[in-house]
């Protein structure tokens, strides 16, 4: 893979693939990484404060259930004013929503720092804005390697993150490390310039200009494969939101010392690097949908295994490799479907859009996590549900047309 100048960033002045992928992995990086480790976070915290752990599953619930209802306006957002600063925003209320975390006082406070304001915040700090900037600055060749490549350097600081932190919440406590993250987190915003798109294409080559939203919108709604995408992308969303918020507390359950969940969160930041850049890549290759169906049956594979044989550092380490391989290489290939159906003008909205299903599936896997446990003592129900969601995935993603569409929209003189 030569690292060669791909878009212009200024008239005159390319803008270098390498500037380009850098930024974004750094944003999506630190964005997932501060979610990631919030498992690490929960023990400690409702020790402190003598809560329940429904209360931070409930808080985490929200906070996806917000991403996913606001991402598409976020998305429209940054297609309409530019990817950049949305995404310097949102490096900044992220700061802020993980500083009210690390000082609430009640639950309530809790939920609105955790759930409302990260929330919100990363809807403008993930996939759909910065992988939408990346996909109207890369041709359409190499967006899947620009995606996987981006996804890989955010996978390699979310693995970072994770030792990171378990030494801050050793050393310094969970409050400060939660503080010392929204510095960090407020200081990616400086990478926002670099993805700025305000300068990408705003006409093809016969002069037309892009099309309104509402039309492609209208279209993305009357086709079965964003609907079949959508449903497909819950079990991402439940599986990922399950285990993130509490897979630390089910191996502490289980008798397995601290650091075997502190080592399975690493493993499986460090496979994600991998296993992101590996489905973007090969997303330029193969078929996207089939891609999507495989890794879903290698998730779900992998649950099955895991819950089925008994548990040991052996068998929790080779769980979290396979699991971090395919942890979010569902998100080059299905903003990559997307692209291919209906283009990129509107990819930041029709991918918000899509993600609203994964994060109704985050919602419940993180809340519900917590109330099935308060209410059993067991995580053992979680485990089912996050098993079948997986098989459905498989399924519904096979029958999706993913012939382009974008050829119907009615193009305007520019």
């Amino acid at each position: 893979m030569t690292l060669t100048p791909i878009a212009s960033k200024k008239a005159g002045g390319p803008s270098p693939y390498l500037a380009l992928v850098l930024c974004a992995g750094l944003v999506v990086g630190m964005a997932m990484g501060a979610r990631h480790v919030q498992g690490l976070f929960m023990l400690p915290l409702l020790a402190e404060k003598g809560w329940g752990r429904e209360s931070f599953s409930f808080a985490l619930g929200l906070q996806v259930l917000v991403w996913g209802l606001l991402q598409p306006v976020t998305g429209l957002l940054a297609d309409r004013f530019g990817t950049g600063r949305v995404i310097a925003a949102g490096c900044l209320l992220y700061a802020v929503g993980l500083v009210v975390e690390a000082v609430a006082g009640s639950t309530g406070v809790l939920v609105a720092g955790t759930g409302l304001v990260v929330g919100v915040a990363l809807t403008a700090t993930t996939f759909a804005v910065v992988y939408g900037g990346l996909s109207r600055l890369v041709p359409p060749e190499r967006r899947g390697t620009a995606q996987g490549v981006a996804g890989g350097i955010g996978g390699f600081i979310q693995f970072l993150l994770v030792p990171a932190a378990q030494i801050g919440i050793g050393s310094i406590g969970w409050s400060a490390t939660l503080q010392v993250l929204a510095v960090l987190t407020m200081l990616c915003g400086g990478a926002a310039w670099v993805l700025s798109d305000r300068r990408a294409p705003a006409a093809d080559a016969a002069g037309r200009a892009a099309p309104p939203v509402g039309p492609v919108v209208r279209a993305a709604m009357r086709h079965s494969g964003f609907w079949l995408l959508n449903l497909g992308f819950v079990s991402c969303g439940f599986q990922l939101a399950f285990l993130g918020a509490h897979l630390p507390a089910y191996l502490k359950d289980a008798g397995l010392d601290t650091s075997a969940g502190v080592n399975a969160i690493a493993i499986i930041a460090l496979a994600n690097a991998i296993g992101t850049y590996v489905c973007g890549r090969l997303g330029d290759f193969y078929r996207k949908k089939y891609l999507l169906s495989l890794v879903y049956t290698l998730r779900t594979a992998a649950m099955v295994a895991f819950v089925a044989l008994p548990l040991s550092t052996t068998s929790l380490y080779l769980f979290a490799l396979v699991m971090g391989a395919t942890w979010l290489g569902t998100v080059p290939l299905t903003n990559g479907v997307i692209a291919q159906i209906f283009g990129v003008r509107y990819i930041g909205t029709l991918f918000g859009l899509v993600f609203l299903g994964h994060q109704l599936g985050g919602f419940f896997g993180a809340w519900l996590g917590g109330l099935v446990y308060d209410a059993t003592q067991s995580y053992g129900l979680m485990w089912g549900i996050a098993i079948a969601l997986g098989l459905a995935s498989i399924v519904l993603n096979l029958p999706i047309r993913d012939r382009s569409i974008e050829h119907r929209f009615e193009a305007v003189p520019a």
